[in-house]
């Protein structure tokens, strides 16, 4: 029998304008060429065909429980941009990038979904991102700036924090590090635009919320190894080399405000 992709479940046209925009992209200047690969990444998801070929019966509980966990913070970012979008408030140069990474949000949940089945959560219900902590981000540009960094950064956290719960199935957890890739290539491209390195530094930062999201940043110890002892390189290259894990709780008190019964 013929095994389909996730991705032929995606809309075809969907995925033309994906590749129409990569192509844009080489055009896009030196912040575009940097990170042109940004924008091929969904095509990387059709290696989660395999996670959804073998699931011939209901995944365990606890492997479920983390994916509906994923689900909901992918849910978020979507309709973040989704919303962000919609509102006019990204600025035109910047504008294809978010687009792209809004595609990509969109085609996480639409992996997670096809990988849960009848186990995956309802949509959750959203508030409106006209009002944060970091201002209107619908219609200041430096406050959606400032959001989508701490929601891309949470989520690369987030993935690295659920990897051990998914240690039993491989298929579930190399298809769960691939998202958690392409998440940490966003995060690295918004921090660029913002002017900021593309890795995280410290466990600081100017908005509200942030000693939330880089809690235990400043951290050289690996393994039980100082990193920063063994490389004889100054601690802040050794926070910059890893990012640490966050727990579920740590991560639902970043985004329960914008969450409704969360």
């Amino acid at each position: 029998m013929e095994q389909k992709t996730i991705l032929d479940g995606i809309d075809s046209d969907l995925m033309a304008e994906v590749v129409t925009r990569r192509d844009a992209l080489r055009d896009f200047g030196k912040l575009g060429a940097r990170f042109a690969s940004i924008a091929s990444a969904p095509v990387a998801l059709g290696l989660m065909a395999k996670a959804a070929v073998a699931q011939t019966s209901a995944l365990p509980q606890q492997i479920v429980d983390v994916l509906n966990f994923a689900l909901t913070l992918e849910e978020l970012e979507a309709e973040f941009y989704k919303q962000a979008l919609a509102s006019g408030v990204v600025r035109a140069d910047v504008r294809p990038l978010f687009e792209i990474i809004s595609e990509h949000e969109t085609a996480h949940v639409a992996v997670l979904r096809s990988v849960l089945g009848s186990q995956a959560i309802a949509k959750p219900t959203f508030r409106s991102f006209a009002l944060t902590p970091y201002g209107n981000t619908l219609t200041q540009f430096g406050a959606f700036m400032a959001a989508s960094q701490l929601f891309e950064d949470t989520g690369v956290r987030a993935y690295k924090g659920q990897a051990g719960n998914l240690i039993s199935n491989d298929t579930v957890l190399t298809a769960a590090l691939r998202i958690h890739s392409v998440e940490a290539r966003h995060a690295a491209l918004v921090r660029s635009i913002r002017g900021l390195k593309p890795v995280v530094t410290n466990a600081t930062g100017p908005e509200f919320g942030a000693d939330l999201v880089y809690a235990r940043e400043e951290t050289g110890t690996q393994l039980g190894v100082n990193v920063a002892s063994v490389s004889r390189k100054p601690d802040y290259i050794a926070w910059e080399a890893f990012d640490e894990p966050l727990t579920k709780e740590e991560v639902i008190a970043i985004v329960r405000p914008y969450i409704v019964g969360l």
